[in-house]
């Protein structure tokens, strides 16, 4: 079943920091729900995709491969295609992205055009229903990135005011204990005496001063990881609501040409005892 699907979403960082954001495909791959990264080789991502149908559940086993990336215009085309592990079903697509400034131009509004082609259980639900589907994945996919991302930020802004707070700590005044005078130390003891008793001065280490500074500890702010999704595309979790919807029509027409039916049997009884 072949079908193509046009989605878009906002995120809350300009085009550049999008760019980069989207293209780190370990780190926003949990953002999709039922997907997981194996490896990354260049271009190359072998990967999985989890999706459930009722009890039974399936894995799809795959490459994807970036077969255009343009920094300048924020465009990029990505090339996927996997098999079910334990079955005959397969999937592929074909995904173009786009970046552009978003009305705000402090966002990016991406817009994906997708190809996809898939046999299958999957493909039973139909192609209208399935296009819902892709609708939903994206619009859940761009909910976690956009908390990705949120989170990014603000620890990049934590990490900054703590490192002005450091460097306005260490240039600050001498405290009283930083100018005690030096003379007061005998030449024997490196911690001087109080009271006939030796005293031995931080960082002397058998009657040797260390006279180094302590190293400064580095903090280093690893990037947040992706909220956690669903481990599976549940299908009939999200196909219920659409069925459902394609459904009640039918139902009611249904129920009204029964009544009809019904109405004019009544009619064509009582003429015929008449």
């Amino acid at each position: 079943m072949a079908m193509e699907m046009d989605h878009s979403f906002t995120v809350p960082v300009p085009p550049d920091q999008a760019w980069d954001v989207l293209l780190d495909v370990e780190r926003i791959a949990p953002c999709m729900p039922g997907a997981s990264v194996d490896e990354v080789d260049g271009d190359v991502v072998n990967g999985r995709i989890k999706v459930k149908v009722g009890p039974v559940s399936l894995t799809y086993k795959g490459t994807a491969k970036f077969t255009e990336r343009d920094p300048e215009a924020h465009v990029v085309v990505l090339e996927a295609s996997g098999k079910e592990t334990r079955g005959a079903g397969t999937a592929s697509a074909n995904v173009r992205a786009s970046m552009v400034p978003d009305a705000s131009g402090s966002g990016t509004e991406v817009t994906m055009h997708t190809t996809m082609n898939v046999t299958g259980r999957p493909a039973q639900f139909g192609r209208g229903v399935m296009v819902e589907v892709g609708g939903k994945l994206v619009e859940q996919f761009a909910q976690n990135l956009s908390k990705l991302i949120a989170g990014s930020s603000a620890d990049s802004g934590s990490a900054g005011s703590s490192s002005a707070s450091a460097g306005s700590a260490s240039s600050g005044p001498a405290t009283a204990a930083d100018a005690a005078p030096a003379a007061d130390a005998s030449p024997a003891s490196p911690g001087g005496s109080v009271d006939g008793a030796d005293v031995v001065a931080p960082g002397a280490v058998n009657g040797t001063v260390n006279h180094a500074a302590p190293a400064a500890s580095a903090t280093t702010t690893a990037a947040p990881p992706a909220p956690a999704s669903d481990d599976s595309i549940n299908l009939v979790k999200l196909v219920g609501p659409a069925i459902l919807k394609r459904a009640v029509p039918a139902l009611l027409a249904a129920a009204g040409l029964t009544l009809l039916v019904r109405r004019v049997w009544r009619l064509m009884h009582r003429a015929t005892q008449d």
